[in-house]
């Protein structure tokens, strides 16, 4: 891969890239395959993410961050899942859809605690917006929470959450106001040891399955009113900003795993050979190459854009939210549509568990659905171009 001209390189953005390449290939690259299999969390590994810098990349260095840009951020990820796509997803949630909240709505107090201890790798954050019966419509969640004095009383049931059987704190989203719907929303930060707090079944996932996912049960969860991000009310304003910043994320995830399968079926397809040639010299081979570089490159300004959109944003307060949306969208649909053709350009070998390819293929879909599915991308940005709201 060459530097976009578009996007010049600082020699910081080329240090965390090499970084993270070289933890990926050496670190991350042979225990993929076997952590995949069991489904384990690859605890080891990602502390040592933590220490690298790699799990609060944007966070400033007062709250124990590396105090670097979102294109860093997206540069480290990018190698990341070009290896391994369930260490990217531990990666990004921590990033974004954990730190991200708290650094932009938190208190100084809130984010010395709850930002601190993830971002350096010490302990692990994790975000709860799904419930069984809401996803992209967050505005139908039932999960409540109560004022009670200087407490909250948390009931209700999260599911799909990421980081899930091992977070140590959760941004959690509520009802405080059902009457108000999407205006009766707020965000919390809940501790992963407070009373109440339960985690339910691991999720038996196709892929991206060493990133631990479960269910969470708040069963009168009592939390201090201190652990609430902004007022009340503020939260579908909160959680969608997050994703913002999240889809991002995801969009960096399908773009490692489409270069992580090109890769692996460019080096196929100049070393098989087939009636007395390489099956790259075949045009029909060869036309799936021009068709999946093609796209993986478009991802990739999509996303750059989108990650350079974020950064000017923290000076004008804009929000970024069409170029991200559009980023995953290509993105994701471009890891599913370059990982089928990889697992074709391998044929019998590409359906085999003994090459990483079938678990490119499995993991690429997931970046289609979670943080708003292909469609929902579609309708952010067809209601941003036509001025609907």
């Amino acid at each position: 891969m060459s530097d976009l001209a578009i996007y010049p390189l600082s020699n910081e953005h080329k240090m965390i890239r090499e970084a993270a390449r070289d933890f990926a290939q050496k670190e991350v690259a042979p225990i993929a395959a076997e952590f995949d299999e069991s489904g384990e969390f690859p605890s080891k590994t990602v502390k040592k993410m933590g220490e690298l810098g790699f799990m609060g990349i944007e966070v400033p260095e007062e709250y124990g961050g590396a105090g670097m840009d979102c294109l860093s951020y997206v540069l480290a990820l990018e190698e990341i899942c070009k290896v391994d796509a369930a260490h990217g997803t531990i990666m990004s949630v921590n990033n974004s859809l954990y730190i991200h909240g708290i650094l932009k709505f938190g208190t100084d107090d809130q984010k010395r605690k709850f930002i601190t201890p993830v971002a350096s790798g010490k302990s692990i954050g994790a975000y709860a917006l799904t419930e069984p019966q809401s996803g992209s419509d967050a505005g139908g969640m039932k999960c409540l929470a109560i004022r009670d004095g200087e407490e909250y009383i948390l009931n209700g049931r999260k599911s799909w959450v990421t980081s899930g059987p091992v977070a140590d704190n959760f941004v959690v989203f509520m009802m405080t106001d059902p009457a108000m719907k999407q205006k009766g929303v707020s965000a919390f930060v809940v501790e992963g040891n407070a009373k109440g707090l339960i985690r339910g079944k691991k999720e038996p996932k196709l892929g991206i399955r060493a990133s631990a996912t479960s269910e969470i049960i708040f069963e009168n969860c009592r939390i201090p009113a201190s652990n609430r991000l902004g007022e009340e009310g503020e939260g579908f304003k909160i959680a969608m900003t997050v994703l913002d910043a999240g889809r991002i994320g995801i969009a960096t995830q399908a773009l490692g795993i489409a270069e992580g399968a090109y890769d692996a079926a460019r080096l196929y397809a100049s070393q098989r050979e087939a009636f007395g040639q390489t099956i790259g010299s075949f045009q029909g081979t060869g036309f799936k190459f021009a068709d999946m570089k093609t796209r993986i490159e478009a991802a990739r300004l999509l996303t750059y854009n989108a990650a350079m959109t974020k950064e000017k944003s923290k000076q004008t307060g804009a929000r970024y939210t069409l170029e991200a949306s559009m980023a995953k969208l290509f993105s994701s649909e471009t890891a599913m549509f370059v990982t089928h053709q990889a697992v074709q350009i391998h044929a019998g070998m590409g359906y085999s568990r003994e090459l990483p390819l079938e678990r490119f293929f499995r993991d690429a879909k997931i970046t289609e659905i979670y943080e708003g599915t292909s469609e929902i991308q579609r309708l952010v940005i067809s209601r941003s171009e036509l001025g609907i709201k």
